[in-house]
């Protein structure tokens, strides 16, 4: 009796955590990443670039108030899921060579946690990030802050976003050898 009630709460911790299975929050393949980046969807500024919680973003990087934070928010997601890096607020600096992916060379479902960069022409460099959390054929669901539902770079929160392949500049993965 006692090991079908263990069987019985394993099963429902898997099905209800989503743990292990496809799409869920297993550990090491960014699951627990995009977890906090997804508890963070509805964070609005206050002010421009301010309020608690974009303040907390910055200062995770270093960074006071006011100042445009979708490189922090990453990192800052990082850190609440235990890794030691990214921890920057400079978009470009997510993009080291060695971290660079080909998002089409990926398996399918590899590609959720990774870090995308959308490139401005006007800086000229990388100057939006966020994360992938789910790649629909052609389009790529993201979460990212300091964005907005037009998908500027300065925003008014943390939103979810639809972006085209082809607007996405390079892909970053952060997600091995990164845990304390």
């Amino acid at each position: 009796m006692a090991a079908s009630h263990v069987l019985l709460g394993f099963i429902c911790a898997v099905v209800v955590g989503g743990s292990g299975l496809p799409g869920g929050g297993g550990v090491g393949r960014g699951h627990d990443v995009l977890e906090i980046a997804r508890a963070e969807v509805g964070v609005r500024e206050v002010g421009q670039n301010g309020g608690k919680r974009v303040a907390e973003y910055l200062a995770y990087t270093g960074i006071i108030v006011p100042a445009p934070y979708c490189a922090s928010f990453v990192s800052w997601c990082f850190g609440q899921a235990g890794y030691k890096e990214p921890r920057t607020a400079w978009s470009p600096a997510l993009f080291p060579k060695d971290r660079v992916v080909e998002i089409a060379s990926m398996p399918r479902n590899d590609e959720r946690g990774l870090v995308f960069g959308i490139y401005f022409p006007e800086l000229k460099r990388i100057g939006h990030v966020g994360f992938v959390e789910v790649v629909r054929g052609e389009w790529i669901q993201t979460i990212e802050g300091n964005t907005g539902p037009e998908g500027g770079r300065e925003g008014t929160g943390v939103f979810r976003r639809l972006r085209h392949k082809r607007t996405i500049s390079k892909y970053s993965n952060w997600l091995g050898n990164g845990k304390i």
